[in-house]
């Protein structure tokens, strides 16, 4: 089965995770990786570089970036093969997270 987990935006707008962290999710990333369990993974623009549609009915609306509430931002993303929702959720208790 296919799962997708989405890292949240926990930094500030603009500002970039540390070496230490960097180092830490690309280790995350090695064993996801060497296990065959990864498909596909990456960051994602800031949101000052993004935009929202909105979506009411048949009305459209646009908010361009960039958004202050850094809980409703989705920094990166893992597309991951696992053989059942257990062993993608003990993948995701693994992610380095702060």
């Amino acid at each position: 089965m296919r799962f997708m987990m989405m890292v949240k935006g926990e930094m500030p707008p603009g500002q970039m995770p540390s070496e230490e962290d960097l180092a830490a999710m690309g280790k995350f990333n090695e064993e996801m990786v060497k296990a065959g369990v990864m498909l596909a993974g990456e960051g994602l623009h800031p949101s000052a570089n993004g935009a929202r549609v909105l979506f009411n009915g048949a009305d459209r609306e646009v908010v361009d970036g960039p958004f202050a509430e850094t809980k409703e931002l989705v920094a990166g993303f893992w597309l991951i093969q696992a053989k059942s929702l257990d062993e993608a959720i003990e993948w995701a208790k693994r992610c380095p997270s702060r």
